[in-house]
């Protein structure tokens, strides 16, 4: 385990070393590109790592579940299952029942299936969630920064006595966005539309 990790600290050292060369061969690439690439690849590597075994099998076993090899088994399974029981091609017959036991033992791998995606998809869905969090945060800190610079910039319109500073919408503009109140009205919007009496279609 641990040798594994140093050869992707390896691995990860050259490959920086390689994209510091390339934006030195690349001046364009700007360094806050860089660095926000640099970090979502490690954001990406520490849930990669966080990852239990429990996890591991999980996304092993949902990959190939979800996957043409999976179903082409399946096929081969079942058909030979089918033509055995049924006596056809001179296979013999082990399943006491009239396909009891398959129907058991799909029954109990659909309930396996189902719970390893199931996890998969709950790991899945906690990344998504902080990447959400992670989404918002920089949007209200875009939409602060925005709301500043549009006040700086009022202002300077001001002193050059420039009529649009005067309009109503710029002033809209400058005042800062409560998340809170943002969300209390979508609330109460979805709130009202749902207590709304549906109408009723005429013929």
């Amino acid at each position: 385990m641990r040798s594994a990790r140093r050869v992707t600290t390896d691995e990860r050292r050259k490959l920086l070393k390689r994209r510091q060369l390339e934006r030195c061969e690349n001046p364009s690439l700007a360094n806050v590109v860089e660095r926000n690439i640099e970090a979502i690849d490690e954001y990406r590597r520490e849930a990669e790592e966080a990852r239990t075994v429990r996890d591991h099998i999980a996304d092993v076993v949902t990959q190939f579940a979800g996957s043409i090899p999976f179903i082409y088994f399946h096929v081969l399974w079942f058909g030979v299952w089918i033509l055995a029981n049924l006596q056809i091609g001179g296979f013999p017959a082990f399943d006491p029942f009239p396909f009891g036991l398959l129907t058991t033992i799909v029954s109990l791998e659909a309930i396996f299936l189902s719970t390893f995606v199931l996890v998969s998809q709950n790991r899945q869905a906690a990344i998504g969630e902080r990447r959400a969090e992670l989404d918002l945060q920089i949007n209200l800190l875009a939409e602060y920064e925005v709301t500043r610079i549009l006040t700086l910039i009022d202002a300077m319109a001001k002193k050059m006595n420039l009529d649009e500073c005067n309009k109503e919408e710029i002033q809209e503009l400058k005042k800062d966005v409560k998340p809170e109140a943002v969300l209390k009205e979508l609330e109460n919007k979805v709130e009202e539309h749902n207590h709304q009496p549906k109408k009723s279609k005429k013929n």
